[in-house]
């Protein structure tokens, strides 16, 4: 297995250099604060930025937890990569993560300053210190079960290839628990609200009766009872309700929507 480890300080922008390292070197594989990552897809781990602590997130970024440690070298195991890039504060850091996830020694460091500019690492530590924001080389939808609730951004990076086509590949910014100093809550009335809104654009509704909201430790399951006007088919109503719920809660607050349940209560006849 060929070991390549990408090392900068915190905040210094290596989580955004990722996906574009990885890919000049063409390595399908990455390590990154916890995470076991193929291409733009999390295979295994937990993110270290869900931690509440910054002495926990280190823990966690060094597979110090045994199980989330043993989940990780399985899947490593499994997959058998050829290659695979190591993200890592220190040379120290890249090589304890190596010895805790049992694989090859690292055959080449690559240090931040020699694929970014001063300027760019200047505004992204600007960034970190900031606005406590934080990038992670995987697209949004592959983190809403893991950050639901948690400040959510798409990160789009645009990179022409040998062959001069365009490649579009995406990265998820966001904001760990522990960069809060307070806790960040959406209240169920609010998205009780936003469901109302949505709702207002579906004519064949005629009253909605009741919204229950339930929370979960994965996200939120939003639940509708309502009144359908008569004439209209009752399963496309249903279906678009559903769809467009979930698309505009899940876009206003980042929760992760576990499912929209509708109910039925009734039908209003107009003469």
């Amino acid at each position: 297995m060929r070991v390549v480890a990408l090392v900068g300080k915190s905040g210094t922008g290596k989580s955004y250099r990722a996906l574009t390292l990885a890919y000049e070197k063409e390595i399908n594989y990455i390590i990154d604060d916890g995470l076991f990552i193929k291409g733009s897809k999390i295979i295994a781990g937990k993110s270290a930025k869900r931690e509440k602590t910054t002495i926990a997130a280190v823990k966690r970024a060094l597979f110090m937890q045994k199980k989330h440690r043993q989940d990780v070298v399985q899947k490593i195991a499994e997959h058998g990569p050829d290659s695979i890039l190591i993200l890592g504060t220190s040379v120290k850091m890249v090589n304890r993560i190596v010895k805790n996830l049992q694989i090859e020694p690292i055959q080449e460091i690559v240090y931040i300053d020699q694929i970014a500019t001063k300027e760019e690492i200047r505004i992204a530590t600007e960034s970190r210190q900031r606005q406590g924001k934080h990038v992670i080389p995987v697209p949004t939808f592959e983190l809403k079960k893991d950050f639901s609730g948690y400040f959510v951004d798409r990160l789009k990076i645009f990179r022409r290839k040998k062959d001069n086509t365009l490649q579009i590949s995406e990265k998820s910014v966001v904001r760990p628990t522990f960069s809060y100093m307070g806790k960040f809550t959406i209240y169920d009335r609010a998205i009780a609200q936003m469901v109302n809104h949505v709702a207002r654009d579906i004519k064949s509704i005629y009253r909605i009766n009741k919204i229950k909201i339930i929370n979960y430790p994965s996200g939120i399951t939003i639940n509708i009872d309502l009144i359908l006007e008569y004439g209209f088919k009752i399963p496309e109503i249903i279906t678009s309700l559903q769809k467009l719920v979930k698309i505009e809660v899940e876009a206003m607050t980042s929760l992760n929507i576990l499912a929209v349940n509708i109910s039925i209560k009734g039908l209003k006849i107009k003469y």
